[in-house]
């Protein structure tokens, strides 16, 4: 296999008429210089130099393949020009996984915007509560909220003050009323959201230093969030969801927040990827981005 430093010194010791020179120009010494040109010769099994005290000049065959040298040194250093300009572009086709409510209702419009910024930026789009397997599934980032299980994870926050809310529709209280307190929750109907196999049907809430834990029972259990979301809008019961899933909502009115004195559970939001490598400048520009939208939605 030729290398490519022996190419560079072959090419440079042939402009010059000299090993010195040429390890001058590339800061050798002349026996590493003489060295290199040895082992390319072995390589191509021909001698591509006559040398003398005084002189060197090419051999025939030196001479024909210094065309092919050269075209090859410039070959390859215009793949690693074309390289360096790649990790600086927000160019490329970006793979995420995105939650369903969230992503559907908020993210999928944000992307778009994004991709008007950033025309040569494509996407693939996989939407789905469960957290992709992003060592074996062609994924490049994903949009997750809570803090990930697997430490090696690489996590970096788009939103890490976000919290859940729990909310239900003006027509559901006007029906049941309004509870005043977490224990309230036992007596209504509470729709509860499964992930795999664990269902999320105990809700944490804190006052005044103390933390109450309510079991919660109701008639529907989804395992896709946007679904939770709808029931709570059309009155079927009370739901404990992340608060930017709900946010238009509550805005808007068509939900109500319930139990404002109190803390909810944390519900962070992160981007994720396996490894710091895959941080290309488009995946660095579009966490900035959405940082900066999550802040706009904030402050409404």
């Amino acid at each position: 296999m030729v290398r490519f430093e022996d190419l560079r010194i072959f090419v440079a010791a042939a402009d010059h008429g000299s090993f010195s020179a040429a390890a001058r120009e590339l800061d050798l010494t002349p026996a590493v210089a003489s060295a290199a040109l040895k082992r390319l010769e072995l390589t191509l099994e021909t001698r591509l130099f006559v040398r003398s005290t005084r002189s060197l000049r090419l051999t025939g065959d030196g001479e024909r393949y210094l065309e092919y040298a050269r075209s090859a040194i410039a070959t390859l250093e215009a793949g690693k020009n074309a390289m360096a300009r790649d990790k600086t572009a927000i160019s490329g086709t970006l793979s995420v996984s995105i939650p369903s409510d969230l992503g559907r209702n908020v993210l999928l419009p944000w992307l778009d915007d994004f991709q008007q910024q950033h025309s040569r930026v494509s996407f693939q789009v996989r939407i789905s509560d469960r957290l992709a397997d992003l060592y074996r599934q062609p994924v490049d980032i994903a949009i997750r909220y809570g803090t990930p299980n697997d430490s090696a994870l690489v996590a970096l926050p788009l939103a890490e003050h976000n919290r859940r809310v729990v909310c239900a529709s003006p027509a559901y209280l006007a029906r049941h009323g309004v509870p005043q307190a977490p224990a309230d929750l036992r007596r209504h109907n509470c729709l509860s959201f499964v992930l795999g196999e664990t269902l999320h049907d105990r809700w944490t809430f804190e006052r005044d230093g103390t933390s109450t834990t309510v079991p919660i029972k109701g008639d529907r259990v989804g395992d896709d969030g946007d679904l939770v979301r709808r029931w709570a809008l059309a009155g079927h019961g009370i739901a404990y969801k992340s608060r930017y899933d709900v946010l238009s909502d509550l805005r808007a009115g068509r939900l109500v927040e319930l139990l404002p004195d109190y803390v909810t559970e944390p519900s962070p939001l992160y981007l994720l990827c396996v490894h710091r490598m895959l941080l290309s400048p488009a995946v660095k520009r579009m966490r900035e981005f959405l940082q900066e939208r999550f802040r706009q939605f904030d402050a409404g």
